[in-house]
């Protein structure tokens, strides 16, 4: 057995995995573009999710712009220190208004103009189709990711910060909810989706009068003993139209009836929608009652 060293690599450079990709964070950024400031104790967090697929190629090409700033560099004391306890006693830690008010200057004193503050908080407001769309058709948003029991309330009123919700649930902290923010904003800047016209088709959409979007269906015509509706094999594009009206509105009766209360004002005759909600109960009860697939 030879006890010669094992071969090396040679000319190699030491190599340093990085959680933040440099070439998506890289300054400087476009003027005039989107843009997304995040103050967050944990910057390597992004851009996450929204490096990838058609949001993480727009960052690239510059369609958006995305710069963390890091809540940690403004924290006092020797640990940098970003939190204390709550005033009045309680369970937690509160994250100090004078670091997250250092945070907020350092953010709007960025280039560009002044950016809406947003803060991710489960009792906001909740993030809406029409949310993200005004957002969208802004310069962008600085948004603040929250940690522990919150932040100090006098920050808040001092910059008059919105608060926002994208769910009735908690989570650790407001990373994952910024990320959903920014995903449902940017797709809908120009250029980020290629085809636009599906925009006016989605769930929410004013396209779609602002009910559920109707199934979708693709190949092969007959699996695991389930067919395409033949409706949308048809050609008939008019009975297409009106097959998909029908169960978005069947759908969005069903499953959001808050959704649907809205729509009807406008939309739906009284007497027609009575016999909708019957019509739409029998269906249910048949479906419950024949789940087996056709064979």
């Amino acid at each position: 057995m030879s006890d010669a060293p094992s071969p090396k690599s040679h000319g190699r450079l030491t190599a340093r995995p990085s959680l933040r990709p440099r070439e998506l964070m890289a300054e400087p950024q476009v003027a005039g573009a989107w843009t997304a400031r995040i103050v967050t104790l944990f910057p390597e967090a992004f851009p996450g999710i929204l490096g990838l697929s058609l949001t993480g190629k727009a960052l690239a090409q510059g369609l958006w712009n995305l710069r963390t700033i890091s809540l940690r560099d403004f924290g006092m004391g020797r640990h940098r220190n970003v939190d204390d306890t709550p005033a009045g006693g309680g369970a937690g830690m509160v994250i100090r208004a004078d670091v997250l008010d250092a945070a907020l200057t350092e953010a709007q004193a960025g280039p560009g103009p002044t950016l809406p503050v947003l803060y991710m908080s489960p009792r906001g407001r909740p993030l809406t189709q029409a949310r993200a769309r005004a957002l969208a058709q802004g310069p962008g948003v600085t948004l603040i990711c929250g940690r522990f029991e919150g932040i100090d309330q006098r920050v808040l009123d001092k910059h008059a910060i919105e608060e926002i919700s994208i769910g009735d649930y908690v989570l650790t902290g407001g990373e994952i909810a910024a990320q959903v923010l920014i995903d449902a904003t940017v797709r809908l800047i120009p250029r980020v989706l290629g085809n636009h016209d599906s925009l006016a088709e989605e769930s929410f959409s004013i396209g779609n009068r602002g009910l559920l979007e109707a199934p979708q269906f693709t190949k092969p015509a007959l699996w695991d003993g389930r067919e395409i509706p033949p409706v949308l094999l048809s050609g008939n594009h008019a009975a297409i139209a009106a097959w998909r009206s029908g169960e978005a509105e069947r759908l969005t009766q069903e499953r959001r009836p808050d959704l649907w209360r809205a729509y009807a004002e406008t939309h739906v005759d009284p007497a027609k929608d009575r016999q909708r909600s019957g019509a739409s109960d029998q269906s249910r009860m048949y479906r419950e009652h024949d789940k087996e697939p056709k064979r």
